[in-house]
């Protein structure tokens, strides 16, 4: 899959204040995980891709850049990984999903895989992060605002509280198109920001050049 704007957003904006081990949910070729290895320079990030060509393609940029002894990739799911990594526990996990849920299917499997899940993938993903999470660690989702709805309610069954939420709009007369949300186990007041990538088409905002100029090339 291409680099595209929920990925940089996440790798931009998530953040923990001091993270020793990072895991990236669905790394595709690699970008988010790039990116938080770039921001936090002792963090050590494990980064998880079923799809074998994506994995293969994020393992040669992981060599060929400059962390790459921080870098970890596993072709894997997330549920495998987890289970075979029983007793460690992360201060941030990352995940840009699949989010199309209970929509029509992409026309080819990679992307069927990438794109779709449904409501068992999600309570899946919560349940088996919320279990490898440090008490003081958080979870970071991209979603859309339908698959944002479903998270929120899967995560107060599992002890898991919203403590942030970034809404993330095209322009700022329109409605958000995707959130980013971070949970943890602390019951913290909810704090909320904005983000508008557009002031019209094809002219990016002050706010989202800066908060993109340390890893792209075009601003």
């Amino acid at each position: 899959m291409k680099v595209n704007t929920d990925g940089v957003l996440l790798g931009a904006l998530a953040f923990h204040p001091n993270p020793d081990l990072i895991l990236d949910i669905g790394t595709g070729t690699g970008v988010i995980a790039l990116m938080l290895a770039q921001r936090f320079s002792v963090a050590k990030i494990d980064a998880i891709e079923i799809d074998a060509e994506a994995a293969y393609t994020a393992s040669q940029n992981f060599e060929h850049s400059t962390f790459n002894n921080r870098l970890e990739l596993y072709c894997n799911s997330f549920q495998q990984h987890l289970n075979e990594q029983n007793n460690k526990k992360y201060d941030l996990i990352v995940s840009n999903p699949p989010f199309f849920i209970n929509s029509l299917r992409s026309s080819t499997a990679a992307k069927t895989v990438a794109k779709h899940a449904d409501k068992q993938f999600f309570e899946e993903l919560l349940h088996s992060t919320a279990t490898h999470l440090h008490n003081e660690g958080v979870l970071e989702l991209i979603l859309p605002l339908d698959s944002a709805e479903l998270v929120k309610g899967i995560s107060k069954s599992l002890g898991l509280f919203l403590q942030k939420k970034i809404s993330v709009h095209s322009f700022d007369y329109s409605i958000p198109h995707r959130e980013i949300l971070t949970f943890g186990f602390k019951c913290d007041k909810e704090a909320s920001e904005t983000i508008v990538i557009y002031n019209q088409p094809k002219e990016y905002t002050t706010q989202y050049q800066d908060l993109l100029k340390d890893f792209l090339t075009i601003f």
